[in-house]
């Protein structure tokens, strides 16, 4: 945060390594030095985190494990040094077959948090608790394709869209800003194998 780090999510080793990034030069400090000052945030063994993003201010962390479908809350303490605060299935309490999370997203309004589930075929929601950071699981909704690899929100917090990469094609999906719940809106685009997806400013 701050353009101070980078953060990399080490699957194979169950952690998010904390790289000190400097700005002008581009280096990296290395994450196993300890007097180059790096950290990492430990997850439990066999969690496989993918992806992470950040609350607003930059206090809390939300990690996606991939293999274990969680996503786990960490509370930035001082310097970069993350503490566990809590961990939560991204999937439904009564779904047992194969799951591969996917991505992590946070609303603008810092209101919400969606996670994919490729499985499952679902964006899950959290509520996002403006005290203590820690999340609720508010239901989960059908990508309407196979394989939901990434999705992204639009910059005006209205619209979620999703790539369904084994059906070929991205479904736009409506937000409602008081529950966060997501509504189609019978718009899609076919794509061979979308797998990423990204908004840039307009000049």
């Amino acid at each position: 945060m701050g353009n101070r780090y980078t953060y990399v999510s080490d699957l194979g080793l169950d952690k998010v390594l904390i790289y000190k990034f400097d700005a002008a030069s581009g280096k990296l400090a290395n994450p196993g030095s300890n007097q180059q000052g790096a950290f990492s945030a430990t997850l439990p063994p066999g969690s496989g985190p993918r992806h992470v993003t950040f609350s607003r201010n930059g206090n809390f962390m939300y990690v996606l494990s991939e293999l274990q479908s969680t996503v786990t809350v960490f509370a930035n303490d001082a310097r970069e040094k993350y503490r566990h605060v809590q961990t939560i299935s991204a999937l439904p309490k009564n779904f047992s077959g194969r799951n591969d999370a996917a991505e992590i997203s946070i609303h603008s309004s810092g209101k919400f948090l969606y996670s994919s589930n490729r499985g499952h075929e679902s964006i899950a929601l959290f509520r996002i608790d403006p005290r203590t950071r820690k999340l609720t699981a508010a239901g989960d909704f059908s990508v309407e394709g196979k394989e939901p690899r990434h999705f992204a929100i639009d910059p005006s917090g209205n619209y979620l869209l999703v790539e369904d990469q084994l059906s070929d094609k991205i479904v736009t999906f409506r937000i409602d800003q008081k529950t966060g719940a997501l509504t189609p809106t019978g718009d899609s685009v076919e794509v061979p194998s979308p797998v990423c997806i990204v908004f840039l400013p307009m000049d």
